[in-house]
């Protein structure tokens, strides 16, 4: 409880009377006594008449899990035991550093009589780990407006943020699989590959290089090979957990979007009949699983990008990379998230993907930083904007420039938004397995 402006507008008025009374009357001494009596009254009878913190019920509902980048809902009753809500409340939550409430403070606003309200408040998840919702706060003005109550609730619940597997279950991958797949159950893939899998009758519009002639001339009918593209490959994600990684875009880490692709890549790859292996990497070499088929890949993946967290330190490329280098003793697919500042902080990194690609073909994945794109193109002509415009317009073209030193290695290139990560990655696997270019 404290007093309204209400309260201190009229203590401060009665005192500036008091002091030119006590000046100019001074008998008149029991008039202002009776006066301050009379208002110190009217505040007892406006906290007499005020619901105490005792006459409301709190109820909370928060989902168990929730994943990063998103929403979760919570969902808030507030009722009266004895007469009815104050007119307007205004709540406000407090809670960890892993989430973010949407607004910040909510103000309701309840029907003239009404015992009960319901609340639902959207939280925005920004890291991964346990969030927790440890008070709720409440203000609301008392029956004369004389005071502003505020009672606070402690609250016990706990919301576990995990990697955004989304577009696994609601079936993105599988749709943008579709392409690639047979329709059998064995989910085949079909391309122009090398590896035989059925004869069938040949219709227009197929290939003529298709038709098996041998086999057309014994069957006495046109029969055509039908190819897929070969299967059993091998898929490293390498994710580097480095501070630069710890940069916020769509305030999320850049190592969050990261693992939100890798997952789904992981349930791509399952899909597509290939083994998934996963390494991490920052200042030194961390954990690294050996590639697995099918959904095996995808939960170890899963339960290991749980726990990760970000390092301090500056990733060490050259250490990380060449400790994967050895792990690899087949040709396979290495994705390779990580970021750099400047041409000269990413002489290391080039260095050691062109060893790798030697002997592999590397997939390298950076995130578009969507501000400095915004910087570069200020909407004023202030000397500030203008300075700021230059540097950020550097930056990007010692970033192209480092990516073109890439792709002139053989090197593949993902340069894109993290909001179109998931299915530009999944695109891409997709026309590596297309072109059988592992």
């Amino acid at each position: 409880m404290r007093p309204s402006k209400r309260l201190i507008t009229l203590v401060f008025a009665l005192a500036a009377v008091t002091i030119f009374i006590g000046l100019t009357q001074p008998e008149a001494a029991g008039l202002v006594v009776m006066v301050w009596g009379i208002v110190t009254l009217i505040g007892l009878v406006d906290l007499l008449l005020t619901p105490s913190v005792k006459n409301f019920d709190m109820k909370a509902d928060l989902p168990e899990t929730g994943y990063t980048g998103t929403s979760a809902t919570l969902k808030l009753g507030i009722v009266a035991r004895k007469g009815a809500l104050p007119s307007e409340i205004a709540l406000r939550l407090h809670h960890s550093v892993e989430i973010q409430t949407e607004p910040s403070e909510q103000n309701i606003t309840s029907p003239r009589g009404a015992q009960s309200q319901g609340v639902q408040w959207s939280l925005r998840l920004l890291e991964r780990g346990q969030a927790r919702l440890t008070r709720l706060s409440m203000r609301f003005m008392s029956r004369f407006g004389l005071f502003e109550m505020l009672p606070s609730w402690p609250l016990d619940l706990s919301l576990d943020i995990v990697a955004n597997i989304a577009p696994v279950l609601n079936g993105e991958i599988h749709t943008q699989m579709l392409p690639l797949l047979d329709g059998l159950k064995d989910m085949n893939l079909r391309g122009e590959g090398s590896e035989f899998h059925q004869l069938r009758e040949f219709q227009a519009g197929m290939d003529p290089r298709s038709i098996d002639w041998k086999r057309s001339a014994r069957m006495r009918t046109m029969v055509a090979r039908e190819t897929r593209a070969e299967r059993n490959h091998q898929i490293i994600v390498a994710l580097d957990s480095g501070h630069l990684m710890g940069e916020r875009i769509d305030q999320m880490p850049k190592l969050d979007h990261a693992i939100n692709a890798s997952l789904s890549l992981a349930w791509a790859g399952g899909m597509g009949g290939d083994n998934v292996g996963f390494y991490n990497f920052d200042s030194r070499p961390q954990t690294f699983i050996p590639p697995r088929p099918g959904k095996k890949a995808f939960g170890h993946i899963q339960k290991h990008s749980a726990a990760l967290k970000l390092d301090t330190a500056e990733t060490n490329h050259t250490l990380g990379l060449t400790r994967l280098d050895g792990y690899l003793n087949r040709r396979s697919l290495v994705v390779v998230f990580s970021d750099f500042v400047d041409s000269t902080s990413a002489e290391l990194l080039v260095e050691n993907l062109s060893v790798i690609t030697r002997k592999h073909l590397v997939l390298y994945v950076a995130l578009k930083d969507p501000a400095l794109d915004t910087i570069a193109h200020p909407s004023d002509v202030s000397m500030n904007a203008v300075s700021q415009s230059v540097s950020a317009r550097q930056i990007l073209r010692e970033r192209d420039a480092v990516l073109d030193k890439l792709r002139r290695l053989g090197i593949l290139c993902l340069d894109t938004h993290p909001r179109h990560l998931t299915a530009s990655l999944i695109s891409r696997y997709i026309d590596i397995k297309a072109q059988e270019r592992i």
